[in-house]
């Protein structure tokens, strides 16, 4: 088979459905490996505010393994002749390994924090008007720290640099924010309603809708803030 027969055979828009579902399949199980220490304890615990902490520690490991969906799902051409998740899952994983849990542990530790406020109003002493304040603080840590999430799992920036960048791009690309934000409270939801389980089945599904959601974000960046594509 020739090369042009090959690229033919592989761009159709049913190859490029198949090539999707085997992509986020292929994502999908290797996302659940990477997280399976965390997932495995944190489906132990009982549903319980005071195991709050004991969360966040579980979910440390889900940091890296995101990160590295992001990156393979944003660089897989959805050609089934040149697929190869697999491959770019592990390039993802090792390469932004550090940084991704540079973004995703203070992250997680700003949201235990908060969320423990928020169960113990009255033991920490505050009215029960700062639910409020508090979950939007909660909002905006949870926003800006999944933007700096997809912004390092894409691109080499300095950790500051990172930052910086997705605080500044929840008033640049707002429907970006907005998309992330009611992304992460059907996460919630789902996760309240059903179990963490249904959450982690859909790890793929949630980190497709990142990058798909994120591309004003990541486009801007890619034309204003860096010399070449982040690849």
């Amino acid at each position: 088979m020739s090369t042009a027969t090959r690229r033919e055979f592989g761009a159709g828009p049913l190859s490029r459905v198949a090539a999707l579902v085997y992509t986020l399949l292929v994502v999908e199980v290797l996302l659940l490996v990477c997280a399976a220490p965390g997932l495995v304890a944190l489906f132990a615990l009982e549903r319980h505010m005071s195991n709050l902490p004991l969360v966040a520690v579980c979910a440390v490991p889900l940091g890296p393994a995101l990160s590295a969906a992001l990156y393979a799902l944003h660089h897989q051409r959805l050609d089934l002749t040149e697929l190869h998740p697999a491959r770019l899952f592990w390039r993802g994983y090792r390469v932004n390994l550090v940084g991704s849990l540079l973004v995703w542990v203070p992250m997680l530790m700003w949201l235990a924090l908060l969320a423990i406020n928020l169960v113990n109003l009255t033991a920490v002493g505050l009215p029960r008007w700062w639910v409020v304040p508090l979950l939007l603080v909660a909002a905006g840590v949870a926003v800006v720290g999944v933007n700096a999430l997809v912004i390092t799992s894409l691109f080499a920036f300095r950790l500051r640099d990172v930052l910086r960048l997705a605080g500044y791009f929840v008033l640049r690309t707002p429907a970006v924010a907005v998309g992330t934000a009611l992304l992460l409270v059907a996460a919630v939801v789902l996760t309240l309603v059903t179990s963490e389980a249904a959450l982690a089945a859909l790890g793929s599904v949630l980190a497709l809708a990142l990058v798909r959601g994120g591309e004003p974000m990541t486009s801007v960046i890619r034309q204003e803030f860096t010399r070449a594509d982040g690849d």
